[in-house]
């Protein structure tokens, strides 16, 4: 599916949750990774986003949903979760596939625990059941430069790349591009990373009840296999796969990322497994 072929519809659900959505079949919510401003994306970060949705939409109709904008100092990672949870209530009137990308992933699974009538299955892709300090420590770095009108989208290079040198060549380009990915105002994102900043579901993993597959890169260096295995045993119907030698960005454009999620979602996904990316 070519990127200039879709037909996209965009709109807002309750809460103002912004959201495009295309493709056919039965309904997957995506809830985006982090981004800078709380609205649909638009230019080289809306091609992004449909690049990776792309080879879903044969199966699915997605909706791809993101944060409410006016997000509110002090808002908790619960509190953006039951907005997103009464949302899709009001949408879908019942029990949704919901698939988490990035800090997505820490939407979805707040989601899934504290609301388990919203979703009917879960995805989580890059992301677990909490931060790690490095992630902690990278995300504060970058909101509050851009807070502070500093340049900070290199803080990210660690997301785009697994090798030394593939972060030194995106830490440069991502520091020149930095000017053009500034949301007008810095608030929502500010207000999303310290919410995020205190996300831990230790503990309370095994209130979701949802069937869940956790996909992670193996070379990931915002979330150790560890952390992917953890997530994946602790929720009540847990399945792992990892990908090799692909790190956080890397494992939603593996050529088997669409393929193993879509093999879930029809309820045959594998148990915990290795996959290979050739």
């Amino acid at each position: 599916m070519r990127i200039r072929d879709i037909e996209v519809w965009e709109g807002t659900l309750a809460h103002d949750l912004p959201y495009f959505t295309f493709g056919g079949g039965s309904p997957l919510v995506v809830l985006r990774w982090f981004t800078p401003a709380h609205a649909n994306p638009a230019g080289l970060a809306r091609g992004v986003e449909l690049r990776v949705l792309a080879p879903l939409a044969r199966h699915f109709r997605l909706y791809a949903v993101g944060r409410p904008p006016g997000m509110a100092p002090g808002t908790t990672m619960a509190d953006i979760a039951a907005r997103h949870a009464e949302a899709l209530r009001a949408e879908f009137g019942g029990p949704v596939d919901a698939m988490g990308l990035s800090s997505g992933g820490s939407v979805a699974l707040q989601m899934a625990a504290d609301h388990p009538d919203v979703v009917r299955a879960l995805v989580v892709a890059g992301a677990a059941h909490r931060l790690t300090p490095g992630v902690r420590g990278l995300q504060r770095r970058y909101t509050e430069a851009v807070a502070a009108g500093r340049r900070g989208l290199q803080h990210q290079a660690v997301t785009a790349a697994a090798s030394p040198a593939g972060r030194a060549l995106a830490g440069a380009l991502l520091w020149l591009l930095d000017p053009l990915a500034r949301p007008d105002d810095p608030r929502d994102m500010l207000a999303f990373a310290r919410a995020e900043d205190g996300f831990d579901l230790t503990g309370r993993l095994d209130d979701v009840v949802a069937p869940t597959l956790v996909l992670g890169g193996e070379r990931d260096l915002d979330y150790p296999v560890e952390l992917f295995r953890e997530t994946a045993e602790g929720v009540r119907d847990g399945r792992l796969i990892t990908y090799p030698g692909l790190g956080h960005l890397g494992a939603f454009r593996s050529r088997r990322f669409a393929q193993d999620v879509t093999a879930f979602l029809a309820g045959i996904g594998p148990e915990e497994t290795t996959r290979s990316t050739s």
